[in-house]
């Protein structure tokens, strides 16, 4: 029999990680409407500098601890190109909409959005669409240019570390130079 929930440890676990990225994210800026509208319109480069920080420590912690020979799994989604722009379009266009990422949405809900909960809400909506035209889906969109599960060194035959210390070296250039955040002054 196939459970509905996760077993109690799994769900505490996991409502302490979502409260702590929350935090997180608030403390970070990007649960306000205006800092992500900003960066759309290059107005506020926070939800770069945030992104492109999460990317680079995770990305170069994960592959060195793959390289002292750490066990630390990949868990990597297919490639499937069509499906990936037409979700990235969809996710895009809502994104510059609501103002929010679905994170950013329930954690701007968590500081007192109340505008994020109509985003929220038709985010479920658009969930639930999609769980019911999942069959058709699947036979024909989901599939369409899938190349697997593949990583882009992968692809291309190099270590990882040769596009991360790159990204690392361009982002302590760039990111500082890039401005004050237009939404607040007062913060980075």
């Amino acid at each position: 029999m196939n459970a509905w929930f996760a077993d109690p440890t799994t769900l505490l676990l996991g409502a302490i990680t979502g409260l702590f990225f929350g935090f997180l994210l608030q403390k970070g800026g990007v649960t306000n409407f205006n800092v992500i509208v900003n960066q759309f319109r290059l107005k506020d480069f926070t939800v770069l500098k945030v992104m492109m920080t999460a990317i680079i420590v995770g990305g170069l912690g994960i592959y060195a601890m793959r390289l002292i020979g750490m066990d630390v799994p990949l868990h990597i989604k297919g490639t499937a190109l069509l499906a990936n722009t037409l979700g990235g379009l969809i996710f895009g266009v809502g994104m510059v909409i609501l103002g929010y990422c679905p994170g950013t949405a329930v954690a701007a809900i968590g500081a007192g959005s109340r505008h994020a909960i109509i985003g929220v809400l038709g985010m479920l909506v658009g969930a639930g669409i999609y769980a019911e035209l999942y069959p058709w889906l699947k036979a024909n969109i989901l599939e369409v240019g899938s190349i697997g599960k593949v990583t882009i060194p992968e692809q291309i035959h190099i270590s990882p570390f040769v596009l991360l210390i790159p990204l690392l070296i361009g982002a302590i250039v760039i990111l500082p130079r890039l401005g004050k955040n237009a939404s607040n002054p007062s913060r980075v």
